[in-house]
């Protein structure tokens, strides 16, 4: 069954004094687009987790965050007091021994080089990276589920299309069989009218070859049979278990310009009517097949 390409899905978990939590998002795109947003930390993995999410995504422009904190008393960060002592001297030289000269250590912290956060071992980091792409697969995995039931709502949407265009294809059908013999009738009619006006006699033959030549003009069986075809194609693939979206979206071209060719070689007005509907009902097909993956 198709997947929408809009969906969400989340994973967290405490461990070791820190927390990790993942956001995953996807909307509708033509092809596979991610967006990776990681702290500094974990930048090394950014190509991994992008590769990560193409094994599992296809299509849909996705939205990966991924938040932490660090929980333990390591989460202070290490003070450097050979940088705080090159700070103090450099001040003390501008004001050499005025009493009225103070200096706050909350605004020294603040100078680059004072403070410096904890750096993680090997070790550390490969537990991370391996925590962190779990998280990733539960957030797929229920950004997948939700993706899952949008798609059921898509397809019970486009197969109550589908079944329009077979409705009216079906009429089309049914009065494409009498099309030409409704034809012939006028043109009988009127050849009469204008014989009994004017006395000229009008040979049977001329009349039986224009009557063909109108019926082969004006046939749109094929164009009936593969719009058909298209339409059979069109429900395998909503059922089929591989991403169907580029699929659909070429089919559902193709069963526009069937549609388009029935429309201009019946020159009836009740099959233009039904081909108005089936060609609305094409559009609204068009429109869906977007959002599926």
């Amino acid at each position: 069954m198709i997947l929408s390409m809009t969906g969400f899905g989340e994973a967290q978990i405490e461990e070791d004094g820190h927390a990790y939590h993942v956001e995953l998002r996807s909307v509708n795109n033509r092809y596979f687009k991610a967006s990776i947003r990681l702290p500094d930390e974990f930048a090394f993995i950014e190509s991994e987790i992008e590769q990560h999410l193409r094994k599992r995504i296809t299509r849909g422009s996705v939205t990966l965050r991924l938040y932490t904190r660090d929980l333990s008393e390591a989460a202070a960060q290490e003070i450097n007091v050979a940088a705080i002592r090159h700070y103090l001297v450099q001040l003390r030289a501008v004001a050499p021994g005025d009493p009225a000269v103070t200096i706050d250590l909350a605004t020294l912290a603040n100078l680059p080089g004072v403070c410096q956060p904890h750096e993680l071992s090997d070790a550390q980091r490969e537990h991370a990276h391996q925590l962190v792409l779990r998280l990733i697969d539960a957030a797929i995995e229920r950004m997948l589920a939700m993706r899952a039931v949008e798609g059921k709502a898509l397809a019970a949407d486009l197969q109550s299309h589908c079944r329009i265009v077979r409705e009216n294809l079906e009429a089309i059908r049914v009065r494409g069989g009498v099309v030409v013999d409704e034809y012939r009738r006028r043109l009988m009619q009127r050849v009469q009218q204008l014989v009994s006006e004017s006395n000229v006699k009008l040979a049977e033959e001329d009349l039986v070859k224009e009557v063909a030549v109108y019926a082969e003009r004006s046939d749109i069986s094929e164009e009936i049979s593969r719009l058909l075809s298209h339409l059979d194609q069109f429900a395998a693939a909503i059922e089929s278990r591989e991403p169907a979206g580029r699929k659909l979206d070429f089919i559902s071209q193709e069963m526009l310009r069937e549609a388009n060719t029935i429309g201009s070689k019946a020159g009836d007005a009740a099959i233009a009517r039904h081909t108005i509907e089936i060609k609305g009902a094409i559009d609204r097909i068009k429109e869906q097949v977007q959002n599926v993956e």
